[in-house]
């Protein structure tokens, strides 16, 4: 069945606080959505961040990040008083969010919530059924604030190596304050699971982002380092990244610590399966980042400034996703197979029966290149104006040649550049690929000021954020024209 929708991570919503949030502004954004007809939102990943900010690199797979609990709900369930988080400086562009400022404000406004807290039926139901990540996840945060936010791989040796009496003496040590990071996902998980009915309701489907890797700084390394490549000092022998190409002269070193597939295949993927599951619970729609990693991965020496030196080892291959199909049924998987895709990647997902990606701005240096609409052999798959990975297309549009230019505009059957952005969107809705999805920051035309991410780089990246004003009718109207046209609603 056809359908459309925005790009527009929980972070990039309005309001005064910083961040977005689950709050109203969430709300209001799944109204647009149905005033637009169109049926997906599609989010980045929710997890904690880290260093950098980057929802890719999380201290948990399964926790929801606390920036995104909305303090006006607190104070409607009597746990925030509205002076407690209005009167804070949340910083003074309501465009950019400043993670620094955040993570030094945030943890005092929601303890005097926990503070207040009464455990309630609600509660002891969320943690039975999360019992098996919410405590340690509770427990790891707890320590990591203890050593000043230190990497765990930084603590004394009895805890950084998981010690039994070291663990236990930590959870009675800090017993409160693992009860406080355990009450934030609580709340954020109630939250969010209120804002994904009303989307329900709405018509609206939630795309949730899974990032293939973990964080070396996570609980999940900390806890089960048996699951990845690590020494018996828990130290990384490889990490992953993307070898060198047209874009990236040295490659693109991500760090994350690589996966022992042997020993998840001794035990039947079930970390994977339980991940997959998770996921599928609080999405309708799981889009997996870097799918290609499955078939094949790119492994760099731990130590190295940059992924020039590596080489390829095979994945689980299909192995894993016929484990997964048995145990849970089916899921409904995106599979991001952008990059360097070989044939075997590609039986992989034929064979897993998911939809790839096809984004436009790959598309226009020759009439024969598969992202362009007229060379899709069928309609599943997922075309994307850009990613969050991508320029901006009027970013995108600035930093093009002449040759591409006239092309595109040739193509889409404009004169101006500045016809381009919105041609292309037509483009991707009229194309036969069954869904279409387009950023908020390409609907409204902003420059790369607006981009999300700039892979390979720390700094100025995940910050983007709207104004109220950009959800407006006008849009919504134009967008919902586009939508019925090409028989998208």
């Amino acid at each position: 069945m056809r359908g459309s929708g925005i790009l527009l991570h929980i972070s990039s919503l309005p309001n005064n606080y910083g961040i977005g949030k689950l709050g109203k502004e969430a709300y209001a954004f799944v109204d647009f959505l149905k005033k637009a007809k169109q049926k997906y939102w599609q989010i980045l990943p929710v997890s904690p961040t880290s260093y950098g900010d980057s929802p890719y690199q999380s201290f948990s797979v399964y926790a929801g990040n606390p920036y995104f609990i909305s303090f006006e709900q607190l104070n409607l369930d009597g746990l925030l008083s509205k002076e407690e988080y209005a009167q804070v400086n949340w910083g003074d562009n309501k465009n950019v969010v400043d993670y620094g400022l955040l993570y030094e404000k945030i943890f005092d406004v929601l303890s005097l919530a926990f503070d207040r807290f009464k455990p309630n039926e609600s509660y002891e139901k969320f943690t039975q059924e999360n019992k098996h990540w919410v405590f340690d996840y509770g427990l790891f945060m707890a320590l990591k604030f203890a050593h000043g936010g230190k990497a765990w791989y930084e603590w004394e040796d009895d805890l950084r190596l998981c010690k039994p009496n070291a663990i236990e003496n930590a959870k009675k040590k800090y017993s409160e304050d693992i009860e406080f990071w355990v009450f934030l996902q609580y709340e954020y998980f109630k939250q969010w699971n209120a804002l994904k009915e009303y989307a329900h309701l709405k018509g609206i489907s939630i795309i949730g982002d899974m990032p293939i890797y973990v964080a070396l700084d996570s609980v999940d390394v900390w806890l089960s380092p048996e699951l990845f490549l690590l020494d018996e000092d828990k130290k990384p022998i490889e990490v992953a990244g993307c070898p060198p190409d047209d874009f990236s002269k040295k490659g693109q070193l991500w760090g994350n610590p690589l996966y022992n597939w042997e020993t998840m295949k001794q035990q039947n993927y079930k970390w994977w399966i339980d991940r997959i599951a998770f996921s599928a619970k609080i999405y309708d729609t799981v889009r997996i980042d870097h799918f290609r990693g499955f078939e094949s991965y790119y492994c760099i020496p731990f130590g190295n400034t940059d992924a020039v030196e590596g080489c390829w080892r095979k994945g689980p291959d299909y192995e894993l996703f016929q484990a997964v199909k048995q145990q849970l049924g089916k899921i409904n998987i995106i599979a991001e197979d952008l990059g360097f895709i070989t044939k075997p990647v590609e039986k992989l997902l034929k064979k897993c029966g998911y939809p790839g990606m096809k984004v436009l701005e790959f598309a226009f240096d020759n009439p024969k290149n598969s992202y362009l609409p007229h060379n899709y052999t069928n309609s599943n798959n997922v075309v994307y104006t850009g990613t969050h990975d991508n320029e901006t297309l009027t970013g995108w549009i600035k930093s093009q040649n002449r040759k591409t230019l006239a092309f595109c505009r040739k193509y889409l059957g404009v004169k101006r550049n500045k016809d381009i952005s919105w041609a292309m969107i037509k483009l991707a809705f009229s194309s036969c690929s069954d869904t279409a999805i387009v950023q908020m920051q390409d609907l409204l035309e902003l420059d790369n000021s607006a981009r999300m991410n700039i892979p390979s780089t720390l700094g100025g990246n995940w910050v983007w954020r709207a104004n109220e004003n950009d959800f407006s009718d006008k849009l919504a109207l134009a967008l919902a024209d586009l939508t019925v046209l090409y028989a998208r609603d």
